[in-house]
């Protein structure tokens, strides 16, 4: 009897260990982040191009340049800046992502570029679609994370929040002014930053730098507050098409919309621009499931 005890808790012994080297073998299966390179060495065939003062698609004097994956904010052929101000657009919408990129200023503002331009540049979120821009819109209905670079005197926090033709909630309260400062430090010289946002359609948008929170505000939606009045001639000073249109317009959410650079009168390069879609299959049988979408679409899900 006792041998026969003796046997079986050697077999559990053994059952245990292999159990355990099993465990120790078998590592869990990890889950990759599906980022995706929206910079195009090549051209800007994913891209739509659009000045003030020009139809959408003129590159006007070649500001924007794509150089060995970095894009270039120049004004080599400039003699002088008069508010040509652009934006290159990218042209797949999101809703619910996370963008990621490393910017810095070169060189010397173009000569009258305005002063508050100087080392100022931007990335714009849920943005208009630039084919509905006015021919002499100098902006899209958009929310800017606005890039600051030091001028060698002032405090200059960048990843601020600039609201053009938007407002958005801050703390639970209603900001309709045009830019607030973000907490973070001054970045002087010609050093790359490292920056990112995460997008929550309407709900939330979070700026970072160099791995620091330094700017978040939620409720995101189209207009500027005031009377109807001030709204219209805020509208018309815009230059959008059909003003009327923008006033009835007037608080719906802003949930979508497309990515896109500025140029606005100081040479500028941006590189390495990633996007992260949080918006995918969310139904754990499929294929093509994430952990970390946020946001659900099950039409894409692949079986």
């Amino acid at each position: 009897m006792k041998y026969i005890l003796f046997l079986l808790a050697l077999f559990l012994i053994i059952g245990c260990k292999n159990e355990s080297q099993k465990m120790e073998t078998s590592s869990p299966m990890v889950e990759t982040e599906d980022w995706v390179s929206i910079l195009d060495s090549a051209d800007f065939s994913h891209w739509d191009i659009k000045f003030s003062g020009y139809p959408l698609g003129h590159n006007y004097k070649n500001t924007f340049k794509m150089e060995e994956g970095v894009l270039s904010v120049n004004y080599d052929e400039y003699e002088n800046f008069n508010e040509e101000f652009g934006h290159i657009y990218y042209k797949t919408p999101f809703s619910y992502y996370k963008v990621k990129f490393q910017y810095r200023f070169v060189g010397d503002q173009v000569t009258n570029g305005p002063a508050w331009a100087l080392r100022n540049n931007g990335i714009m979120l849920h943005c208009q679609d630039p084919s509905t821009l006015g021919l002499d819109q100098d902006f899209p209905v958009s929310i800017e994370y606005q890039f600051l670079g030091g001028n060698g005197v002032d405090e200059r926090a960048t990843a601020n929040l600039c609201t053009p033709g938007t407002i958005v909630d801050i703390d639970g309260e209603l900001f309709v002014d045009h830019c607030i400062n973000s907490s973070s430090k001054t970045f002087a010289g010609d050093q790359w930053v490292n920056a990112e946002a995460l997008v929550y359609g309407d709900e939330k948008v979070i700026h970072i730098v160099e791995g620091d929170t330094v700017m978040q505000y939620t409720n995101l939606r189209i207009g500027n507050g005031g009377t109807k009045e001030e709204l219209l001639n805020h509208w018309k000073n815009f230059g959008v098409n059909n003003p009327e249109s923008w006033v009835d317009r007037e608080g719906e959410s802003l949930a979508k919309g497309y990515i896109a650079f500025q140029a606005e009168s100081h040479p500028t390069e941006i590189k390495n621009v990633e996007v992260l879609d949080l918006c995918g299959c969310t139904d754990k049988k499929a294929k093509n499931y994430k952990s970390y979408y946020v946001k659900s679409d099950n039409s894409k899900c692949i079986y």
